[in-house]
């Protein structure tokens, strides 16, 4: 890792890891659930080495972070009015919510699905660093895939921090669970990944099928 590990949060900390993210570098970051490993989502080079750094199968799509609902009408096909209810209901926050992807976003990140995981997170430190990026952001957890995703700093394993620019340390995340995952490109639309938000037991249930449950 090139970058120096930020561990204040002032505006000059976050600029310096916006300007890294500029100029294709991919950093760790902290979010309302572990740390994300993120990049410029739009940039095909950089998708290509979350992949590589996180030694991801490229047939798994990896989910995204945006700044604000304005990114949404951009990125997406439709917004359904199940995702309009879900966005009011829990954004920001840990639900991940499926739409079909424009062709902005590289074909690469949707794991060639067409389909693209978007949420807008609550961490105030993302929230920082999205603001003043305004761009969209790899989602995807810092760790090398199959291992435990870090919740603090420490966690994020030597290997991956040496193939990284810098680190955004925002102390420790509240892990446990991932974010919440839905699918609303089919219907019924479809809790993917169960997480932080119980779908299953909120006035939102009876739109969902469960993942979980049909395997």
């Amino acid at each position: 890792m090139s970058g120096v590990v930020e561990r204040k949060q002032s505006g000059n900390e976050i600029s310096k890891v916006v300007k890294i993210i500029q100029k294709g570098g991919i950093v760790a970051y902290p979010t309302e659930t572990f740390y994300g490993l993120g990049g410029n989502a739009l940039d095909e080079r950089t998708v290509t080495r979350v992949f590589q750094i996180k030694r991801r199968p490229f047939h798994k799509p990896i989910s995204i972070l945006i700044p604000g609902l304005k990114w949404l009408e951009r990125l997406v096909v439709d917004i359904p009015p199940l995702a309009q209810d879900l966005i009011k209901a829990y954004w920001p926050g840990p639900l991940t919510i499926v739409f079909k992807a424009k062709t902005i976003i590289p074909s690469i990140l949707t794991g060639f699905t067409g389909k693209i995981g978007i949420r807008i997170s609550s961490h105030p430190l993302a929230q920082k660093l999205l603001q003043e990026l305004d761009l969209p952001l790899t989602a995807t957890s810092a760790n090398i895939s199959g291992h435990p995703p870090p919740t603090k700093v420490t966690e994020i394993e030597e290997k991956l921090k040496s193939q990284i620019e810098a680190v955004l340390d925002g102390g420790q995340t509240k892990g446990n669970l991932p974010s919440t995952v839905v699918d609303l490109t089919i219907s019924p639309a479809r809790i993917v990944r169960p997480g932080v938000i119980n779908l299953a037991t909120s006035p939102f249930s009876l739109y969902f099928t469960s993942y979980a449950h049909r395997h």
